[in-house]
């Protein structure tokens, strides 16, 4: 997986079965976290601005919740290139590729996967997946803008989406990006109070 910061600024049904804590999962979920963190912290690469950098020590998120550690149905479907909106007016060539069918709380869910049709001609970028989504927390708990999550092609019949590893877009923590906004066929109808919450006083 790549890292965060480095996509973010780039690009900047199963039922839920309950999970007892995997510990490999756990120390998974936490390693991400630190190097995400650790990105932040470089001075070189981090979004923050000057001022909330000079205090940053870790993004503040929800407790992991094996409950949003899903196990989704995939159809592979390839789409037509179009510009996905962003928060300016720049609009980035993306395409579809498929979707994820799952269900959070019995609540029947799905998430379109893309691809960034520029970026995917790097080869250190080729097989990434992109998943920008909304959901009942923005404006909240979460960024109002929506969070994104990364996958890796290729996906088969069944993928883990890990809404734990749910991050903020660049324009989470100001400065002057141009950042995708998730198109409203993914948005989600749940609370889903997990991955990073929005930016503050609680994240520094």
């Amino acid at each position: 997986m790549r890292g965060i910061a480095s996509v973010g600024g780039l690009l900047c049904a199963l039922v839920v079965q309950a999970q007892p804590v995997d510990r490999v999962w756990a120390d998974g979920l936490e390693a991400y976290w630190d190097r995400i963190n650790a990105e932040y912290r470089d001075t070189a690469h981090s979004p923050l601005l000057p001022e909330d950098l000079a205090v940053f020590t870790e993004l503040d998120r929800y407790a992991p919740d094996p409950q949003f550690r899903i196990l989704a149905r995939y159809h592979a479907r390839i789409g037509k290139p179009f510009g996905m909106r962003t928060s300016t007016d720049r609009l980035p060539l993306y395409e579809s590729v498929g979707i994820l069918y799952f269900r959070i709380n019995e609540v029947k869910e799905r998430l379109t996967v893309y691809r960034n049709i520029e970026l995917s001609k790097r080869p250190e970028y080729a097989d990434h997946l992109f998943v920008p989504f909304t959901d009942l927390t923005n404006g909240g708990t979460t960024y109002g803008g929506g969070r994104y999550l990364d996958l890796e092609a290729p996906l088969g019949k069944e993928v883990e989406v890990d809404l734990n590893r749910a991050y903020n877009p660049y324009c989470a923590y100001g400065g002057r990006y141009s950042c995708p906004v998730p198109p409203m066929e993914n948005h989600l109808k749940v609370h889903v109070e997990a991955g990073v919450k929005a930016f503050g006083p609680a994240g520094h």
